[in-house]
C-alpha cells in the first residue's frame, strides 16, 4: 500500500513539476489569447481552463496567490505561446505583460464608423467612443472639436494595448498628427496655398472621395484650390453624399443640391466645416504639392475608366460633361433592360 501511495505522490510531483516548469498549455494552435477584466482569479482560472491554457485550476490559484497576481494584474488582453509553463504564465500576469493590438485605420466617413472600428479593436464599447467623438468637452484637451476630430486620425497601422482608454488613444493620435505636420515643410506648404493644416486635411478628404488615381487627385486638388482663390463654390459632389449621409449615390440629381446642410458646397461657399472622411497621408501631400493649373472644371471620362477630363472654360467642360451624361444614361438604360 505504501508503495502505491509513494508512486502516486511521485506521479503527482512529476505532473506538477512538468506543468509548473515545462508545459502548462495544451491547446493545439501556436498562440492563444484571453482577456482579463477584473473578474477575479477564480473566474480567470475557469477561462484559462476552457481555453486549455492551464491544465488544472488548483495549481494556478496556488501559484497566483503565492505571487500576488491579483494585486498586480491589470485589465487587458494577454497572448500566450504554445507550451508556456504555468510559472511563466504567472510571471506574465504578475508583470502585466499584455499583448498589443493593431489599430488599422483606413478611410472612414462617419463618426459612427470610427466609433465602431475603435470598439472592434479596443476594450472600449462604441457608445463610449461615440460619446468622446461627439463631445467638445472631451475633445478640448486634444485641441479639436466635433467637426474637426477626424483631423487627428491619419490612416495608418498603429500598435496599442487592448485596454487603452479613449483619452490615451486620442493622445497618441494627436502626437502622430503633430509629428506628421512637423515633417517635409507641410505647415509652410499649407500657408503658401493660403490654408491651415485642418483646411488642407478637409480639402484632401474631398479629393480622396473624388478618385482612386493619384495623378487625377493632384489635378483635382489644383481645381479646387483655383475655385477657392476665385471665391467660387467648390460644387464638390462628395460633399452632397456626405450631406445626405448616403454614400451609395452614383448620380447627383438637382433635387439633392437644395440640401440645407453646411456640407453642401453647392449652396455654401468655401470649404465645408470639417472633413468628410479620413484621407490617406499621400492624398494630403498631393493637395500640398498640387501643380499650378488654370483648370476650373473636371468631369469623369465617358469610358468609365475613373479618370477625368479637366477644363479651363465652361464651354469645353460642358462638351465633356454631355458626353459623360450620355454614356451614363445609356449604361443605366441597359441595366434596366437586363432586369
Amino acid at each position: 500500500m505504501k508503495k502505491w501511495i509513494l508512486l502516486a505522490l511521485l506521479v503527482g510531483v512529476i505532473y506538477t513539476s512538468y506543468t509548473v516548469f515545462i508545459k502548462a498549455t495544451h491547446f493545439t494552435t501556436e498562440k492563444a489569447s484571453f482577456e482579463y477584466t477584473k473578474e477575479g482569479l477564480s473566474a480567470l482560472a475557469d477561462t484559462l481552463s476552457a481555453k486549455k491554457i492551464i491544465r488544472d485550476k488548483p495549481s494556478f490559484l496556488l501559484l497566483a496567490k503565492l505571487f500576488n497576481v491579483e494585486e498586480k494584474i491589470k485589465p487587458g488582453k494577454f497572448l500566450i505561446q504554445k507550451n508556456t509553463s504555468l510559472l511563466n504564465l504567472i510571471r506574465m500576469l504578475r508583470n502585466n505583460k499584455q499583448a498589443t493590438v493593431k489599430f488599422i485605420l483606413n478611410k472612414v466617413r462617419t463618426k459612427a464608423d470610427l466609433a465602431k472600428l475603435i470598439a472592434n479593436t479596443f476594450a472600449i464599447d462604441s457608445t463610449e467612443s461615440m460619446r468622446y467623438l461627439t463631445s467638445n468637452d472631451s475633445l478640448r484637451p486634444f485641441d479639436t472639436d466635433t467637426t474637426q476630430v477626424f483631423t487627428l486620425f491619419l490612416p495608418n497601422t498603429y500598435e496599442f494595448y487592448w485596454s487603452t482608454p479613449m483619452n490615451k488613444l486620442l493622445q497618441k493620435m494627436k502626437s502622430e498628427e503633430n509629428l506628421f505636420w512637423s515633417k517635409n515643410n507641410r505647415i509652410e506648404k499649407a500657408a503658401a496655398i493660403g490654408l491651415t493644416k485642418n483646411e488642407v486635411y478637409t480639402l484632401a478628404s474631398i479629393v480622396e472621395e473624388e478618385t482612386n488615381f493619384d495623378t487625377d487627385k493632384s489635378i483635382i486638388a489644383s481645381v479646387y484650390q483655383n475655385r477657392l482663390k476665385k471665391k467660387m463654390p467648390l460644387q464638390a459632389c462628395p460633399t452632397i453624399k456626405y450631406a445626405m449621409q448616403d454614400f451609395t449615390l452614383t448620380r447627383i440629381y438637382e433635387k439633392y443640391l437644395t440640401n440645407p446642410s453646411p456640407y453642401n458646397t453647392y449652396k455654401k461657399a468655401g470649404l465645408p466645416p470639417g472633413p468628410i472622411c479620413t484621407p490617406a497621408p499621400k492624398t494630403i501631400d498631393l493637395v500640398l504639392n498640387a501643380p499650378n493649373t488654370n483648370y476650373i472644371y473636371f468631369v469623369a471620362k465617358a469610358d468609365f475608366s475613373g479618370y477625368h477630363h479637366f477644363s479651363a472654360t465652361y464651354e469645353e467642360h460642358s462638351k465633356f460633361a454631355k458626353e459623360y451624361q450620355h454614356k451614363l444614361d445609356e449604361y443605366q438604360a441597359n441595366k434596366l433592360k437586363e432586369k
